[in-house]
């Protein structure tokens, strides 16, 4: 996990900045007396002021940017995906699903399962080989 002062990828900016309008201030800072603190005067206290009106319009170009970088982040995904369909008859695996005290050493897959058919929404009714249907 990255730090937490460091623009976040997909925002561009801190979650703190977010909340905040601002950076944080580390207590090192406060400790040391960093060059922000000893430059710190009334005139930056009415300079924030006038950023946190602003919080509201930075959070929307987040809103933006978030957005854009899903959809980007979406079509890579959908680049790699190779589509499957089965056909009746066809024999399959199925996904297990992990319950309880599962390793990960067991064997992710169960099967194989016959297709019996094949629904629009894309979806498969499958039974085993002792010829049960499979309830997913």
């Amino acid at each position: 996990m990255g730090n937490p002062h460091d623009p976040k990828e997909g925002t561009g900016v801190t979650p703190f900045h977010l909340v905040y309008g601002g950076k944080a201030v580390v207590p090192v800072e406060v400790g040391i007396e960093s060059d922000r603190l000893q430059q710190y005067s009334e005139e930056n206290a009415e300079r924030k002021l006038l950023e946190l009106d602003l919080v509201d319009e930075a959070r929307a170009k987040v809103v933006v940017r978030l957005t854009a970088y899903r959809q980007r982040i979406r079509q890579n995904y959908n680049r790699r995906v190779i589509p499957r369909s089965f056909q009746v008859g066809d024999f399959v695996w199925k996904k297990v699903k992990p319950v309880g005290d599962v390793t990960k050493l067991e064997a992710p897959w169960a099967g194989p399962f016959k297709v019996m058919g094949k629904l629009r929404s894309g979806a498969y009714y499958l039974e085993d080989e002792d010829g049960r249907r499979i309830k997913s």
